[in-house]
């Protein structure tokens, strides 16, 4: 067979596979949605503070408070 012949064979196939690329996952998409907030100097200090300490992230300690929050709140009237 000839070079030629057999170099197009060779480029040929090696493009007669498709190439597969999975799509990734959109943010928000892994249970978790973004935010984004406004906290003063202060609790930002007593945040990283607490972070130290704990040896978790800022988010994760967020994350634990707002679960919290939420599941011990109650909604008063207006006086």
């Amino acid at each position: 067979m000839d070079n030629a012949v057999l170099g197009k064979r060779i480029r040929e196939s090696r493009f007669a596979q498709k190439l597969i690329i999975e799509k990734k996952a959109l943010r928000g998409e892994d249970g978790h949605k973004s935010f984004t907030i406004r906290i003063t100097d202060e609790t930002a200090e007593e945040l990283n503070k607490l972070s130290r300490e704990s040896n978790r992230t800022r988010n994760e300690l967020i994350g634990i408070f707002l679960e919290y929050a939420i599941k011990h709140c109650e909604i008063g009237e207006n006086e």
